[in-house]
């Protein structure tokens, strides 16, 4: 009887090797008709299953002493009651709100000086490079100038006018005169005060000849030499001077418009960046995007993420964002779950009489993570399931662990 239940088995399993075997070389075959072969093979198992019992059956009625060499020896682990969690895993990278690209306040021109190396630490304000100024210096030069000129023309006008202005007083003179030398006074002020703000101008430009930094932090990079020109950024679009400040790091991840309802702002997430092998960083969502992307199809997340040395812009990064917790929940390996024509369910070993068998325990399953599966019904906690050699065990069927 041993032979034929090797027999059964042993052709069950060619025939489920063979038909594994065409599914993978024809992979592109019809899924309807792979669905198909799949339940067949169940509908086999099933059968199989049950002529085996039966022959295990006969074989404790014929020989009662043969109980314990038809055990099944199996693992089993104690269901424990602990909280579970999904999250949805997307990848991303690390970002900055501290990088900035320095640019020249006004049109750019030639490099007369650089005042900064990468590796530099930078204050905001401070001035990083000096630009070509001398035009700027002659403009402010000449504007100088035509200041002085209307200044010494509005003193002589005053003082024409206040001659007239005498003299009128004295009833001498037209009144014309007065009016006119007036009128002459207000010109040259209104000039001058033109002038004024023309020479303004003329330091404001060379003020501009002074690059200076937009933030403070650290000097990443400086791709631009004394004489050539400085206009913020090279040809291959690199910054000439960038300035980064990782105070301010974030996790930015594009998110498929599928989960534009489950992705909110104060979700839990944790953030995970390999390549520092730390713990992933439990935060939350502080920005979601408005708008969706019409060529990714996806909008952005941001998380905020703590200043951390070992934390640089441009890290790959995965985000968990969670979905759905339950708290106090029964799980148990994806893998020990079977399924029948009337659902899902498991083995467990339980105590009948003086030993131990298999017993079938229908259950009702909830979301699937990281190789877990909730149970939301059909297990309690504290049950011993089994967790190898549930693939060959029937309910009610001996079983040890060999211990």
């Amino acid at each position: 009887m041993n032979t034929m239940i090797k027999l059964t088995l042993g052709l069950f399993t060619v025939a489920l090797l063979a038909a594994c075997g065409a599914g993978s070389k024809d992979k592109k075959g019809d899924v309807n008709d792979m669905r198909v072969k799949l339940e067949k093979l169940k509908k086999e198992k099933n059968s199989l299953d049950a002529d085996i019992r039966k022959l295990e059956d006969q074989i404790l009625k014929a020989d009662p002493k043969a109980a314990a060499a038809v055990k099944k020896l199996v693992s089993v682990d104690t269901l424990r009651v602990q909280d579970f969690s999904h999250y949805i895993e997307l990848q991303g990278r690390i970002g900055s709100d501290g990088i900035a690209y320095v640019s020249p306040t006004g049109q750019g021109g030639q490099v007369r000086a650089i005042y900064v190396k990468i590796g530099q630490k930078v204050g905001k304000g401070q001035v990083v490079a000096k630009l070509d100024d001398a035009m700027a210096r002659q403009a402010v030069a000449a504007a100088q100038q035509q200041t002085g000129v209307l200044k010494a023309r509005l003193a002589q006008a005053q003082t024409v006018y206040e001659r007239y202005q005498n003299l009128w007083k004295q009833n001498i003179g037209a009144e014309i005169q007065v009016i006119n030398a007036k009128a002459d006074v207000d010109a040259l002020a209104a000039q001058l005060r033109a002038a004024n703000a023309g020479v303004a101008q003329a330091q404001e430009a060379v003020n501009m000849t002074l690059v200076r930094a937009g933030i403070s932090g650290t000097v990443e990079q400086v791709n631009v030499k004394v004489g050539e020109f400085f206009s913020g950024g090279t040809g291959d679009g690199r910054a000439q001077i960038l300035i980064v400040n990782n105070s301010s790091i974030k996790a930015t991840i594009p998110v498929p418009d599928t989960y534009v309802a489950k992705v909110k702002k104060g979700d839990k997430v944790l953030v995970v960046v390999p390549e520092t092998g730390r713990a992933p960083f439990e935060t939350t969502i502080n920005v979601v995007g408005a708008a969706i992307d019409p060529s990714t199809r996806s909008f952005m997340a941001e998380a905020k993420l703590p200043s951390d040395p070992v934390l640089k812009p441009n890290m790959t990064a995965t985000m968990k964002i969670l979905d759905y917790e339950a708290k106090g929940a029964v799980a148990v390996d994806v893998k020990v779950v079977q399924s029948d024509e009337k659902g899902k369910y498991v083995y467990v070993m339980e105590k009948s009489g003086d030993k131990m068998v298999a017993r079938k325990k229908v259950v009702l399953v909830g979301q699937t993570y990281d190789g877990k599966i909730e149970i939301k019904s059909g297990l309690s906690g504290g049950e011993l399931i089994i967790t190898e050699g549930y693939q060959t065990v029937y309910d009610g069927q001996g079983v040890s662990t060999g211990n």
